[in-house]
């Protein structure tokens, strides 16, 4: 069965819908489903257009596009989120769809979460074309915060927080003094802020002056006194002595108020309630005014707390692009390597499957290049009856509810994959991520039957192509060297840089220890004007972030960072402060410490 994705109803959300009530909503829904499927809408594409540095070739490995991967997430910005908890029913999948609308919106007026971030005005044009609402991106979009951000928002704007009862600490002679003092301090308040409110005729200026010498502040319209401590003994001491205050302590509420630091308590707010029932009221008002901060200081964030709470697998296509803007944006800085980032990412997120990764098992869909192609192949040859339903009701702007359908799409490939192959899929194909190359170098991968076997030892990268064409690159190689006369593959990666593959194990290790002789360097002169280069070259050049806009001046800037290299130090141990990045790309973590 086909599913019209575009007339299935999608709960649209934005800054203005973005209630304590939804997250409920979402949260029960996420507890009543199985899997949960993710997609994304950024501000560029990955694709065969993009610069080599936003593309993943068949022979990047799994470090190489993460470094990518990692640039990718620190440059851009997501636009649209999409959640959609669904269950499988035999044939039928019960999907509960939303789409959040995103923009970094600085709500605390803290220069978080991002100063800026990069657009592909391509790319832009293209969701324009397709009735993207920039304008409610922009005004209506849900800001973020990081959990890295949030524990810096918190530090610099501390709130207070409820106290709840701890052990009673063992107590010394200055302790009783101190404790006796605080219960005297506090019933003789309670006993002036009760009669004052039952003396209804007392002059204002009597009541001002009582308020002053007690040190009488409000909390709302409830009478409040802070208790201010110069230490955590203190602290544990004036809590412990007002719970423990016979027959008034129900009518009191402790708030514990941190120092502007936000890293130690420095008071104790106590505010008092009318009755046991008003004390009930203020406490709820309390929780129900916290859970709205947090609201408002996560923003987006916690949807994406409930995601990881929740321990439901996780479902999206080319999951290393995604996940690394998900950890990037909601979580915390990005680590340096592909190793540690699958470790961070296991402690959020434990199981995810990478449809992108299914596909590449699933003979029939090997050659899709992305949910839509390869829902089109299933449809075609084989039949996989598969029920979407959906129970939300279809807004009355039709295009607008369309958004985020590729959720949609996801959902239903995930459901059809399940009932194909017949096993499972969390347990065998949990975390295995399958980065999707964005380019059409596929031959590279498909000559003579080596499907994915494209070994980085038999390739070369040809530096100073100059724009000419393969037909012509191959003449000019042929009369350099007698080994290109064996069968090799070519293709160009950008104006100025080609890639080469020999078909024969060894023959491009043979090719570059000849040419470079006894020169360690990882580029080499081939001939006038062209050089060439090992894939070790290239791999240091993702690790060392040498983003050039042309591959092949990436790879030289590798040579000029060996040339700087101190005697016996290697590539590994220079100190990436010593190399000059670029700029533009780069992110410095102290700019968000600044005041």
């Amino acid at each position: 069965m086909t599913t019209t994705f575009t007339s299935t109803a999608i709960k649209q959300v934005t800054k203005s819908t973005f209630t304590p009530s939804l997250l409920h909503e979402l949260k029960s829904q996420i507890e009543s489903c199985d899997f949960i499927s993710l997609a994304s809408l950024k501000t560029a594409s990955f694709s065969a257009a993009s610069p080599w540095r936003r593309r993943l070739f068949p022979f990047d490995t799994a470090e190489t596009a993460y470094l990518k991967a990692r640039l990718a997430a620190e440059s851009f910005e997501m636009m649209n989120f999409s959640v959609c908890p669904f269950r499988v029913e035999g044939s039928k999948v019960v999907a509960y769809p939303y789409n959040f609308h995103l923009f970094p919106r600085d709500v605390l007026n803290m220069n978080m979460p991002s100063y800026s971030f990069s657009c592909q005005p391509s790319y832009l044009e293209s969701l324009a074309r397709e009735g993207f609402d920039f304008n409610l991106c922009i005004y209506e979009g849900i800001s973020y915060l990081s959990r890295v951000q949030e524990s810096l928002a918190r530090e610099r704007n501390p709130t207070p927080v409820i106290h709840t009862r701890n052990s009673n600490p063992n107590s010394n002679v200055a302790d009783s003094l101190f404790k006796e003092r605080i219960k005297s301090r506090v019933e003789h308040w309670r006993k002036i802020c009760k009669k004052s409110n039952q003396s209804h005729g007392e002059q204002e200026l009597v009541s001002s002056l009582r308020k002053l010498i007690l040190g009488t502040e409000t909390y709302g319209t409830r009478p409040c006194i802070n208790i201010d401590v110069c230490t955590d003994r203190q602290l544990e001491l004036v809590l412990e002595t007002i719970n423990n205050i016979n027959n008034i302590s129900d009518d009191l509420v402790l708030l514990v108020v941190p120092d502007k630091s936000g890293t130690a308590s420095r008071s104790v707010r106590v505010v008092l309630a009318s009755s046991h029932e008003d004390k009930n009221l203020l406490l709820s008002e309390i929780n129900r005014v916290d859970e709205e901060q947090n609201v408002k200081i996560r923003g987006f964030r916690g949807v994406i707390d409930l995601l990881s709470m929740s321990h439901k697998p996780i479902v999206a296509y080319n999951c290393l692009y995604d996940f690394t803007f998900i950890h990037s944006k909601f979580i915390g800085p990005l680590p340096q390597s592909m190793h540690e980032f699958m470790c961070s990412l296991k402690m959020v997120f434990p199981n995810i499957v990478d449809l992108g990764h299914l596909m590449k098992e699933t003979g029939p869909l090997r050659n899709a290049k992305n949910v839509s192609s390869a829902l089109s192949c299933l449809n075609a040859q084989s039949f996989v009856p598969i029920h979407l339903e959906v129970p939300f009701q279809a807004e009355n702007n039709a295009e607008k509810n369309n958004q985020g359908r590729n959720v949609l799409k996801i959902t239903s490939l995930f459901a059809k994959l399940s009932k194909l192959l017949k096993c499972n899929l969390i347990e065998e194909h949990s975390n295995i991520f399958h980065p999707v190359p964005h380019t059409d170098l596929d031959a590279l991968s498909d000559q003579e039957q080596n499907v994915n076997k494209l070994d980085p030892d038999n390739l070369i990268f040809i530096l100073g192509t100059n724009c000419i064409s393969v037909s012509d690159m191959r003449e000019r190689l042929k009369g350099n060297h007698s080994i290109f006369s064996e069968d090799f593959d070519l293709r160009i990666l950008d104006r100025n840089c080609a890639v080469l593959v020999f078909w024969r194990q060894g023959a491009a290790i043979e090719l570059f220890e000849e040419m470079k002789g006894n020169n360690s360097s990882l580029v080499i002169n081939l001939c006038d004007g062209v050089k060439i280069a090992n894939f070790e070259a290239y791999k240091r050049v993702c690790k060392l972030g040498f983003w050039d806009d042309d591959l092949a001046n990436s790879l030289e800037n590798v040579v000029l960072s060996e040339t700087d290299c101190s005697v016996g130090k290697s590539v590994e141990e220079v100190d990436l402060n010593e190399v000059d990045l670029d700029s533009e790309y780069m992110l410095d973590p102290n700019e968000y410490l600044k005041g």
